[in-house]
């Protein structure tokens, strides 16, 4: 049976819009080079493959399968209704293998070009840790492939004795370990983000929340009664492995959400369109020059191109404080650091017990990775007993 060839991404030079030509007729996906543009073509082509693709399975090629999976992938790992990052980290681990390996056919694909894949991500730069996950990510699709009866068996058992890379065993840098933010850095930012974004950070500060917890609280997942309070995200990391989260606020924690509760339960406390009235607001206060008349009667945008959200996105939160920390002209620190910042203080003031079960962790191991020694009181036995 005759192949069908993967329709092209092309540019539409008059428009600048990016467009696939299937069945004659080009199909407009937006602005070229933009990830929406190339996530609509990779549905579009795979919808489409999914139609033609009537070629004996012994024929498939590795391009063919990675389209299939990429359409599972974004049906697979959603939360919430919508897409979680998994989707976006399965299409990064697939780029050099389809890049490497499209044209090969699934039958002929084995260890070794598993292990050249990989070793085309250490010549890239990835780091060790990073290139480990992408290509288990990659032999997932082929197991995935083998209970969708579009991979032999044999294939995904002899791509599963490629081993991970070990530490200081292969070319791979590796990782540098995320530490607390410094005290003074953090702190230099206040003058610089929103109320709405230094309330976040306190708030991390203070309960060791993750950056994808704060920015989703609401009055409706409060539980404002007793001494401490108690905050259930509406989503959290670990929530697929059928895990409950919950947060506890403690008096400073509960007078930084009392300024922002809203009569609307469901309403995002901490939201970047509150943010932005509020310095519009502060814009005109400090104006010094009076309005024109033509400025007084100019109307807002019915459908502006770019509209804040009702709450902050992980990115848009990370966002707004490195680029605080470029206008405090301080080295760059991210809110995920934070966490690590509550992890040390807890672990040396109550033991690693006490910070595992603050942080959410199912196993002590992973709580001591935020933690930082304490080296302090190692210094103060070995003074005393030494």
């Amino acid at each position: 049976m005759s192949r069908k060839r993967k329709p092209a991404y092309l540019l539409h030079k008059a428009t600048g819009q990016a467009r696939v030509r299937i069945g004659g007729k080009d199909r407009y996906l937006g602005a070229y080079g933009s990830p929406e543009s190339k996530a609509r073509y990779e549905e579009i082509v795979t919808e489409w493959l999914l139609r033609h693709t009537d070629r004996p399975k012994s024929q498939l090629t590795v391009d063919e399968l990675a389209l299939l999976y990429l359409e599972h992938a974004r049906s697979y790992y959603v939360k919430n209704g919508k897409q979680t990052s998994e989707v976006y980290n399965v299409r990064l681990a697939l780029r050099p293998l389809v890049k490497l390996f499209g044209q090969t056919r699934i039958s002929d694909f084995g260890p070794k070009k598993l292990t050249a894949v990989r070793d085309a991500m250490i010549a890239q730069g990835c780091v060790r840790t990073s290139i480990n996950r992408q290509v288990e990510r990659i032999k997932r699709m082929f197991g995935w492939g083998v209970a969708s009866e579009l991979v032999h068996p044999d294939i995904d058992m002899a791509l599963r004795r490629v081993p991970g890379l070990r530490l200081g065993r292969s070319a791979a840098r590796e990782s540098e370990p995320v530490k607390p933010a410094p005290e003074a850095f953090v702190n230099a930012v206040r003058s610089f983000v929103s109320r709405q974004v230094w309330a976040m950070i306190e708030l991390q500060m203070l309960t060791a929340a993750r950056p994808g917890e704060v920015r989703l609280m609401r009055g409706c997942n409060l539980q404002m009664t007793g001494h401490v309070w108690e905050y259930q995200p509406e989503s959290h990391k670990t929530e697929h492995h059928n895990r409950d989260r919950l947060i506890f606020l403690g008096p400073r924690a509960q007078a930084i959400v009392r300024e922002f509760l809203k009569p609307d339960l469901q309403a995002y406390l901490f939201s970047p369109a509150d943010a932005k009235a509020e310095l519009q607001a502060r814009r005109r206060e400090n104006r010094k020059t009076p309005m024109t008349p033509s400025q007084r009667a100019r109307q807002p945008m019915r459908k502006p191109q770019r509209k804040p959200g009702d709450c902050y996105t992980v990115y848009s939160y990370r966002q707004a404080v490195v680029k605080a920390c470029e206008k405090a002209d301080i080295p760059p620190w991210h809110p995920n650091q934070l966490r690590h910042n509550a992890a040390t203080e807890l672990r040396r003031e109550f033991g690693i017990e006490a910070a595992r079960t603050v942080l959410g962790h199912a196993s002590a191991v992973t709580s001591k990775i935020y933690a930082e020694m304490d080296m302090g009181k190692a210094r103060d036995i070995i003074a005393r007993v030494g």
